[in-house]
């Protein structure tokens, strides 16, 4: 019978957890919507991609804007969002956030504009 110790055990002993690729997508995703919140009326909601490697992640995000907006701006905030999100609930390094705007939505048009 092993005896049982009280006290924190050390890193090399507890093993390792891994975070699959499809749940830091989700993520992502949600840290998206988050960012973008207020621009999303009848948008398609952001879909993200990851590559994950050890404990860095890199993510692909796109999303549907509404028009006119600060495009710059409002990929900037997707950037740090996610990055704050993916890093603060994974633990993992985010060193590469990549926004692809798929879509200008035309405000007051039903149709939607490239």
């Amino acid at each position: 019978m092993t005896p049982v110790t009280s006290g924190p055990v050390a890193p090399a002993e507890r093993g390792e957890t891994r975070i699959a690729d499809r749940v830091v997508a989700k993520i992502a995703g949600q840290a998206a919507r988050e960012a973008l919140r207020g621009n999303q009326r009848d948008a398609d909601p952001p879909r993200a991609t990851v590559s994950v490697h050890q404990d860095r992640a890199r993510v692909r995000v796109s999303v549907e804007l509404g028009y006119p907006t600060d495009i710059g701006r409002q990929c900037g905030a997707v950037r740090r969002r996610v990055t704050e999100r993916v890093e603060g609930l994974t633990g993992m390094t985010v060193p590469e956030v990549a926004v692809q705007v798929e879509k200008l939505r035309v405000a007051g048009k039903q149709g939607r504009a490239r």
